[in-house]
């Protein structure tokens, strides 16, 4: 562990999609928005309360925080009527090239600040910060790491916590049967239908996912963090206006106090559709952050 009590770092690399295709993001974000009067913002369906599906529609933290960013670009461009937000939808495994081809202005969900991955995209100043622990199955005796040899693991494509626990199994030959699913939902449907004996995700995500479950749940999270990761909005690379306007807006957003009561209201407060809070105090690691926001991410 280093400064602030955690190792925020490069856990991995996120797995390659050529779903938006091969073209580079024409100009600056700012002058299209201008241009067009539309902000587009991408978001994934089942990463609860980061940004899910509701009736159809996305809500979430994530998504909070994104529509105030996109309040701020109009100001700052001086646009004379609210900018439009296009919603699109993006996976854990395409994600990375939906901000990278330019197909989307901003990713609003819960992706993790790594050193490779910002050879392709930019991350705001953290917004969350949390680790990878395991959901078991409720009446499983499994509760630490080396409980977990030679067990049937599952975990999203394409996302730090699949490599991390693939380094892990590896390193310690633990003979691990480990399987990608296409997103979390997945993943936790997999331990409740006896079909993998965890399922290996962010533990904010679980939580939230398991918030949704019919209580009580037939899963419980477990183990200790396997991975110590800060979360932040995902930007077009080598785009410093927006950036440097979306890094002051979230400045601004946590010393007035704007995100921390967002925070509270995903995490703490009953949230859609069933009407049940998470139950997630601030993570210490967050807070000490957010004393000094900055994107720098110590480890790296």
């Amino acid at each position: 562990m280093s400064n602030l009590a955690g190792r925020i770092g490069s856990i991995g690399a996120a797995v390659a999609s050529l779903m938006f295709g091969s073209a580079s993001n024409a100009g600056a974000a700012l002058d299209r928005i201008q241009s067009k009067g539309v902000v587009r913002l991408a978001y994934r369906s089942s990463s609860v309360p980061f940004s899910y599906l509701v009736g159809g529609q996305p809500v979430g933290y994530s998504i909070d925080l994104c529509r105030d960013f996109v309040a701020a670009i109009g100001k700052a461009i001086g646009a004379k009527h609210p900018l439009r937000i296009d919603f699109i939808e993006v996976t854990a495994a395409n994600r990375i090239d939906a901000i990278a081809t330019g197909a989307a202005d901003l990713e609003c969900e819960s992706t993790t600040n790594t050193a490779e991955r910002r050879n392709r995209v930019a991350f705001s100043i953290p917004h969350y910060v949390t680790g990878a622990r395991f959901a078991v199955h409720v009446d499983s005796a499994l509760a630490q790491l080396s409980d977990f040899t030679n067990k049937r693991i599952v975990s999203t494509t394409g996302t730090t916590p699949l490599k991390a626990i693939r380094d892990v199994n590896d390193r310690y030959a633990m003979g691990m049967q480990i399987r990608e699913v296409a997103d979390h939902e997945q993943g936790l449907a997999e331990v409740e239908h006896g079909n993998a004996d965890a399922f290996v995700m962010d533990e904010v995500l679980l939580a939230g996912l398991i918030s949704t479950r019919p209580q009580p749940p037939d899963v419980k999270i477990v183990g200790k963090y396997q991975t110590v990761e800060a979360l932040a909005i995902m930007l077009p690379h080598d785009d410093k206006a927006l950036k440097d306007l979306v890094d002051a807006e979230m400045k601004q957003l946590i010393r007035s106090g704007a995100a921390p009561r967002m925070l509270n209201h995903w995490f703490m407060e009953p949230i859609p559709p069933k009407g049940l809070p998470i139950g997630l105090p601030m993570p210490y690691l967050l807070r000490e952050f957010w004393k000094y926001p900055t994107d720098w991410i110590p480890g790296d």
